[in-house]
């Protein structure tokens, strides 16, 4: 037994050496990163709204919002709450969908035998961003749901009884940011359904042409038109110039319609063409611009395109230490920090941009230049794999942010319908105030919302189990959509230099 023992040691000690000399030492295997996308994927079950298929694989959720607009004679029905709550708000939505749409675009081809779940996930809010684009003329429903009734009680989505009160922008009310941000995901939605589903490719590219129109032609901030029902949750603090030519651009990379270059062209300027921004997110979309736009001159030579190759070189030298350009903030044990309240939703869209424009970069051996130094498409995908295999568990608290990956995860995940117990096990109706039981309670949730990923550590690395602690326990689409892509290409490329 002793010499046992001792071998497993020696080759312990063997391993942690020829780690440490290699450069190809990795905290996680391809299984482990396919293992994470599935269940990144599988997380979106668990925030689906309407009726649920019969191949529903998270079986603690029920049927929930089936009459969802009827009141307003409009079909409403379907889409994703956006987090904890049983709200569907418009704006995360479709960056959401955005998000999950260019994770299939970029590295659809590392997801396997998930391919087709990703696509799922994304035609669950794509369909309803459709029917919410096309149910009236010159209007958007961008909201079902009054989030301050909505947050006054704690309950199953199965068992709603706050007011589904719907909320649209039209040419009335504007909502430049929501329309544009809705015309981006049917756009880039409809490049990933291109060969799969053809006819319904060319529905969605069509509607996102209209929607993105009716963007540009009514102007203003959907903030100012629905205040108090859309701030704080999801106010449209970047303005909507962001959207405009971030919605410009996917249409024109799924048409290469020419007259959305010309578009790009003419207002690039006045709609942040020039402006370096450093986040990422649902409000905020101008780095994704840049790299989403540096792929034409990367790939094509596109000449118009040059400005956005250099402004994606400025965020991304700001993110790399050692640059003479570098300002991003890392807690101590490594993890990129933005803010106290959802934090790892600005990892994973960094860490996703890292590896897309790494991408762009590979096309033609192309660098990032950091003033007098440069930084290569290798550089970029080893900082992205330090922000993921973070998250997984590669970290000093040891813990998985992903619920259900690796042995320690979050276990009072800030989420209605994951610590109440399911419709399954407690069939009778849990009324508003009679859930509130369940968000104080020290019990761990009774569903696993598999996949999920939550808020995340604070800027010391520390991290409160505690569902009441909605700034680091929350989940939310926006956060997984682009953890999708990112663990999809680890799950081909699990050693990097």
């Amino acid at each position: 037994m002793a010499s046992a023992t001792t071998f497993t040691m020696m080759m312990h000690i063997l391993c942690l050496t020829l780690c440490s000399l290699s450069l190809f030492c990795s905290a996680f295997n391809s299984q482990d990163y396919s293992n994470a996308l599935e269940k990144s994927i599988l997380f979106f079950e668990g925030q689906r709204s309407g009726k649920l298929p019969s191949n529903q694989r998270l079986t603690w959720r029920g049927n929930s919002g089936q009459s969802d607009g009827s009141s307003y004679h409009v079909d409403l029905v379907g889409g994703y709450y956006d987090a904890g709550d049983n709200v569907k708000f418009g704006l995360p939505m479709a960056f959401t969908t955005t998000l999950l749409a260019w994770s299939v675009i970029e590295f659809g081809s590392s997801m396997h035998n998930q391919i087709e779940n990703a696509r799922a996930a994304i035609k669950w809010s794509s369909d309803y961003l459709l029917k919410a684009a096309t149910a009236a003329p010159n209007t958007l429903y961008v909201q079902v749901g009054d989030p301050n009734m909505d947050h006054r009680c704690w309950e199953r989505p199965e068992d709603m009884d706050t007011p589904r009160n719907v909320y649209k922008v039209s040419d009335q009310n504007p909502g430049s940011d929501v329309a544009a941000e809705t015309a981006a995901a049917l756009a880039a939605a409809s490049i990933v359904f291109k060969d799969s589903d053809p006819s319904y490719s060319a529905k969605l590219l069509h509607t996102a042409m209209k929607v993105f129109d009716f963007a540009d032609r009514h102007r203003g901030s959907y903030s100012d038109s629905l205040n108090s029902v859309v701030c704080p949750f999801y106010c449209s603090y970047s303005g909507y110039h962001d959207e405009l030519l971030w919605g410009a651009s996917w249409i024109h990379r799924a048409s290469q319609n020419s007259s959305y270059l010309a578009y790009i062209q003419s207002n690039g300027h006045t709609l942040g063409a020039d402006d370096d921004d450093y986040s990422f997110s649902w409000d905020d979309k101008r780095p994704g611009t840049k790299v989403l736009l540096s792929k034409g001159f990367l790939e094509k030579t596109t000449q118009e395109f040059q400005i956005y190759k250099a402004h994606s070189d400025n965020y991304i030298c700001s993110l790399i230490p050692g640059t003479s350009s570098f300002q991003a903030q890392y807690t101590p044990g490594g993890l990129l920090y933005k803010a106290s309240e959802s934090n790892l939703q600005y990892v994973t869209s960094t860490a996703f941009l890292l590896l897309t424009y790494a991408k762009y970069l590979s096309s033609n051996g192309g660098v990032a230049t950091c003033g007098g130094s440069t930084v290569t498409a290798e550089n970029l995908i080893s900082h992205a794999k330090k922000q993921v295999d973070y998250i997984l568990g590669d970290n000093p608290a040891k813990m998985s942010y992903m619920v259900g990956f690796g042995e320690k995860y979050p276990q009072h995940v800030h989420h209605r319908g994951s610590s109440l117990p399911s419709i399954h096990a407690h069939p009778d109706h849990i009324a508003c105030n009679n859930g509130f039981q369940y968000l104080y309670s020290s019990s761990p949730n009774p569903n696993v919302l598999a996949g999920a990923i939550v808020g995340g550590p604070d800027n010391r690395d520390s991290f409160s189990d505690d569902r009441n602690n909605y700034q680091q326990a929350e989940p939310a689409t926006y956060i997984n959509a682009p953890f999708v892509g990112a663990v999809a290409f680890f799950s081909a490329n699990p050693t990097t230099k």
